[in-house]
């Protein structure tokens, strides 16, 4: 007998992890996504609290996280901290202080541990994408829709992801490092971007966070200042392609142009932006609804959010027009 809606959400997280990996669920959910909507009833511990979405087994979701990675350079770069069924605060260490010589019998420095950490509030933001296919094809035996799907939602998720991560409001998805709350520190340039404005954004980050940060931008603004030049007609921009000032310059797509009023520019250690999933993706197959087209319909959900733990490692360059100096 099937437990309850209220025993299905109060069924232990690990317990369901479990089933997940075993090879009657992964059977049973490939089947139900090749159409055979039978096979659905069999998964109830898969379930949770989505009315007809089931997680991914176990091995395809790791195989999932790893194409995610390939898709998305917040999951290559930045840290991830699985939160599943962990509240809804993650706590982070800020603690600075330095040890101390002490002389032979002198006093020994105590500090309050407690003041190192800081609470941040996680969300469990919902990311959804939608695709239907003829039936008469997932149901090839010669087709891999395992690959194919996990494949085609990493790519669609990533992407997703990666431009909440940079623009993200915070309001119904993750905070990006360019909100205006919560998001990175900023230098103001007054005018057009000049390439001083590079020295003074790299030199305004603390070393400690120089050592690990990377450059972020798009290929417009990445082209803009490859062709700034001196007074001599050379190029400002020397050295190695992918570097400038000796660090990494990463190209994303969702960054800002450069234009007034903006961010285009950013220098970041990722290893202060927290990628925080608070549940494993979950697919329903939708037969019904495309049943007069003969295919199948799926809809696939992501839950996590994102968080600039350190504001001061992560710093972007606002340009602002002459007359609003």
């Amino acid at each position: 007998m099937k437990p309850k809606k209220e025993e299905m959400a109060m069924t232990d997280y690990t317990t369901m992890t479990l089933h997940t990996a075993e090879p009657e669920y992964e059977k049973h959910f490939w089947n139900g996504i090749r159409g055979d909507m039978h096979c659905w009833d069999k998964l109830w511990m898969g379930r949770n609290t989505l009315p007809g979405a089931y997680a991914l087994p176990a091995a395809s979701q790791k195989k999932f996280r790893m194409e995610l990675e390939k898709e998305s350079l917040f999951r290559r770069i930045g840290i991830t901290l699985q939160a599943y069924r962990n509240g809804s605060r993650i706590f982070t260490t800020d603690g600075e202080k330095l040890s101390q010589w002490v002389a032979e019998g002198g006093d020994i420095p105590v500090y309050d541990g407690i003041e190192d950490f800081t609470r941040y509030p996680v969300e469990s933001h919902k990311l959804v994408a939608m695709f239907r296919m003829d039936e008469d094809f997932i149901r090839d035996v010669s087709f891999d829709v395992e690959s194919y799907l996990i494949k085609r939602l990493a790519r669609n998720f990533g992407k997703a992801e990666e431009n909440a991560f940079i623009n993200g409001s915070g309001t119904s998805m993750p905070t990006g490092i360019l909100a205006e709350k919560n998001g990175a520190d900023t230098v103001t340039v007054n005018g057009d971007l000049k390439f001083d404005a590079i020295h003074q954004l790299y030199f305004s980050v603390k070393p400690e966070y120089r050592l690990k940060g990377y450059w972020l931008m798009n290929d417009e603004t990445s082209l803009y200042l490859r062709n700034l030049k001196d007074d001599r007609e050379n190029y400002l921009w020397r050295g190695a392609a992918d570097n400038l000032l000796g660090r990494p310059v990463i190209i994303s797509q969702f960054m800002p142009s450069v234009e007034s009023g903006i961010k285009p520019i950013v220098f970041i250690d990722f290893s202060y932006y927290w990628i925080i999933p608070r549940d494993t993706v979950r697919i329903q197959a939708l037969k019904e609804k495309f049943a007069a087209f003969n295919q199948v319909g799926y809809l696939a959900y992501e839950f996590l959010d994102g968080k600039l733990i350190r504001p001061e490692a992560v710093k972007a360059i606002q340009i602002v027009a002459k007359n609003e100096e």
